[in-house]
């Protein structure tokens, strides 16, 4: 089941269960992605018309996790527990469509084959190995914390 489908049927089961919580949450997602849709129409293009992919599904999914995670943060060091709770809630929802985190071992070991791939000598190869990474691995690693991994490695 493609991605938009499952937050699809997501959001109408939260609606059967009257959990107003997860579902102004998923509400949000499918707010993203359908503003994701509408820049894609404007843009023109190949692929427009067909909206956006599982790929760039889990890049906004990506990006709202990492929102939330920075307000929650925001929040806690203003003292706003229960706003700082909240966010934390809309996270596990979100995250439940994204795929398993690697962990750290994996990720070192995907960074050295991507590195491999890329045939990455030197620091200017960053880029070249970042692309492999995030070609492969959308959804599953940080970047913001891969970039020193990759970075270590290269010098």
């Amino acid at each position: 089941m493609e991605l938009r489908d499952r937050i699809g049927e997501a959001l109408k089961s939260a609606m059967r269960d009257k959990d107003a919580k997860r579902l102004s949450t998923l509400r949000l997602i499918n707010a993203a992605i359908k503003d994701r849709d509408i820049a894609k129409r404007a843009e023109g293009g190949d692929g427009g018309e067909a909206g956006v992919s599982d790929g760039e599904i889990l890049q906004i999914l990506g990006k709202m996790v990492k929102q939330r995670q920075e307000s929650a943060r925001a929040y806690e060091e203003g003292g706003r527990l229960e706003l700082a709770e909240a966010e934390r809630n809309e996270i596990s929802v979100i995250e439940e469509f994204l795929p398993r985190q690697l962990s750290e071992e994996e990720t070192d070991k995907a960074v050295a084959a991507a590195i491999d791939e890329a045939g990455a000598t030197s620091i200017r190869d960053m880029g070249k190995v970042m692309g492999v990474l995030k070609g492969r691995y959308t959804g599953q690693m940080d970047f913001g914390k891969v970039g020193p991994m990759v970075k270590a490695q290269l010098s």
